[in-house]
């Protein structure tokens, strides 16, 4: 059902993003990536030219509007239509909301959030051109739940849910579908980078999934459009639990949501600039 199609992906260098992309062009789609680490995503396009896919690598930043005005605009005119955006592109930081250093909420917010509206915001006018197009954007369970130490995170993935919901509301009866990708823990280089930025690491100590499942879910999500993807399906079981008990699950995300890897400096804080 994806033979022919165009999608771009910001994000697609690792992680999930890289494992949607070789899982698309595998389905015969032609995919258009995007990341700022050059090198890796040469090695993405060239790992999907190897075994006879379509690829068109494209080194972007999404926190620039411009960038994703390119991304699109490169890729209609390589394959001639967009029919997919997946806005992918994140990274996470630990830390409780009393210790995160405010300069790194404000990269998280324009990563994360903005991240996404830029690259929405480019593919809409060329959906409405086409008469046809499919927005995905890959948040996270913690976007439908709160997760101790990880507030400043959970707070961009809500409001990436919060973009998409109003999108839905007002392409609702158009051609143009929106979807939110709600993934659990997923093996990525997630946890790196937040060691890196934090000098403190969480992971959860409940379920866990591959980047490829993930993937096959999203291209699930693309062949047949749903408002909600949920690539670990008993995650809808928490969205429900928060729903009807929050007191209860405030609990139960406390006791069973994220171990610490690593040992803080101080109370979650990054550490100093140098």
């Amino acid at each position: 059902m994806l033979e022919g199609k165009v999608v771009a992906i910001t994000g697609a260098s690792a992680g999930i993003g890289r494992a949607t992309a070789l899982r698309l062009a595998r389905e015969g789609a032609a995919v258009a990536i995007s990341a700022r680490r050059g090198e890796r995503l040469d090695a993405v396009a060239r790992e999907i030219e190897a075994a006879g896919g379509r690829a068109l690598a494209i080194i972007a930043d999404v926190t620039r509007e411009s960038d994703m005005a390119r991304l699109v605009a490169a890729a209609v005119d390589r394959f001639g239509r967009l029919d997919v955006m997946i806005c992918n592109a994140g990274f996470g930081i630990e830390g409780s909301v009393e210790g995160v250093r405010p300069d790194l909420m404000r990269r998280l917010l324009e990563v994360n959030y903005l991240g996404t509206f830029h690259a929405a915001q480019a593919a809409l006018p060329v959906f409405r051109r086409q008469g046809a197009g499919h927005l995905l954007f890959v948040s996270s369970i913690a976007g439908k739940r709160g997760v101790p130490y990880m507030g400043a995170y959970s707070a961009t993935k809500f409001a990436q849910i919060g973009l998409a919901e109003a999108l839905r509301a007002e392409l609702a009866g158009s051609p143009i579908r929106v979807s939110v990708v709600l993934p659990v823990s997923t093996d990525t280089e997630f946890f790196l980078v937040m060691q890196e930025l934090c000098g403190v690491a969480s992971r959860a100590r409940g379920p866990r999934q591959s980047a490829a499942q993930v993937a096959d879910a999203i291209v699930r999500g693309i062949a047949r459009p749903e408002p909600e993807i949920y690539p670990y399906p008993k995650a809808r079981g928490l969205v429900l639990l928060n729903a009807l008990a929050p007191g209860f699950c405030d609990a139960f995300v406390k006791r069973f949501g994220r171990e610490r890897l690593t040992r803080p400096a101080d109370d979650g804080a990054a550490p100093p600039s140098s």
